[in-house]
């Protein structure tokens, strides 16, 4: 069965511990962290994310902006996200 490449690198990406050249490029060439590249790259909004985490849009933007949120908030925002926690250490 023939899929379509993008479809390919998205499934095999969050299956893994691979981190998308997007994901990537955006913490390195816009100066962003690894949660907020991930949010954009899946497009999700801040205010669904921050409503899937159980946190206000307010405390999820900064959280998002942190250098080094702590672990187990960086757990549920990979496990809310389908990826790994390895995933989110660009």
């Amino acid at each position: 069965m023939l899929i379509p490449y993008t479809d390919y690198l998205k499934e095999n990406t969050l299956d893994n511990t691979t981190i998308p050249n997007e994901v990537v490029g955006a913490v390195i060439k816009q100066d962003i962290t690894p949660i907020k590249a991930w949010r954009e790259y899946l497009h999700i909004s801040t205010t669904k994310l921050a409503t899937l985490l159980g946190v206000s849009e307010t405390e999820y933007t900064e959280l998002e902006n942190q250098e080094k949120p702590n672990k187990t908030m960086l757990e549920k925002i990979a496990s809310v996200l389908s990826i790994k926690l390895d995933q989110l250490n660009v």
